[in-house]
């Protein structure tokens, strides 16, 4: 699971249009989608039967169960594009993050659970890498033939743009990346797209440039913004200094 790294419990808004903030755009959003699971798929393409049952730092699952987390993350947008559009989007990328009842211990125990059974599903490991890459793929499709400015309703219940829900999931696609990376002793695989896509979303457009001052690599500031490594006093002055905004995440 994405692992709560909340400091304040504000949500910063960023830029907004029609009391609603637009960031990433459609295209970008989804071209960040398709090219952070194409390099995730690449990932676990092969991966030995010893691979898939490594720990990872978010407890209790493997990597086979974190990718089913990732799968079952994904596999939610089918049934969203299914339903009625909301008539307008009310809360951004940001404000999904926001602490409320879908990262509490109740709902963190249903996550865990929906995680270890879609990853027991597939009887091998080379099955369960085949499942994930047709998830992304269909969701990719199916997105790429939403008109910019489609609306979403998460199974929270937020009426959201498409481009913002989906930017949500190149964070769990991102971020889980770096975890599952570290977990197979790899380098990290994040890719530009991705890794500027999910920057913009901390920091917000207008400071997410200013990350470079910092010199460190995507890799390394988005595992100290997101709690995957420790903040010294210095890195968490810089950090606060860019105007991040703390996500809860679950």
């Amino acid at each position: 699971m994405l692992r709560t790294d909340r400091r304040d419990g504000e949500v910063s808004g960023g830029r907004r249009m029609d009391g609603v903030r637009r960031g990433v755009g459609h295209d970008q959003v989804l071209d960040a989608f398709r090219l952070e699971c194409g390099a995730l798929s690449d990932a676990v393409a092969g991966l030995s039967d010893a691979e898939w049952n490594l720990p990872t730092r978010c407890i209790p699952w493997t990597v086979r169960d974190l990718l089913g987390h990732v799968c079952v993350v994904i596999d939610w947008l089918p049934a969203m594009l299914d339903a009625p559009a909301p008539r307008e989007a009310e809360i951004s990328a940001v404000e999904y993050y926001r602490p409320d009842d879908r990262f509490s211990p109740r709902t963190n125990g249903k996550r865990i659970a929906l995680a270890q059974d879609r990853a027991a599903r597939p009887a091998t490991g080379a099955a369960f890498a085949e499942d994930f890459a047709a998830t992304w793929r269909r969701v990719d499709g199916l997105c790429r033939a939403q008109p910019d400015g489609r609306t979403v309703r998460t199974r929270h219940g937020d009426a959201m743009l498409l481009s913002e829900f989906l930017l949500t999931r190149v964070v769990e696609v991102a971020v889980h990346g770096l975890d599952l990376a570290d977990a197979l002793g790899r380098d990290a695989w994040l890719t530009p797209a991705a890794g500027d896509a999910v920057t913009e979303l901390l920091l917000g457009p207008e400071h997410a440039a200013a990350a470079g001052k910092l010199e460190w690599s995507r890799p390394h500031f988005l595992r100290k913004a997101t709690g995957r490594e420790p903040l010294n006093e210095t890195e968490a002055a810089q950090i606060e200094q860019l105007g991040i905004r703390w996500l809860a995440l679950g």
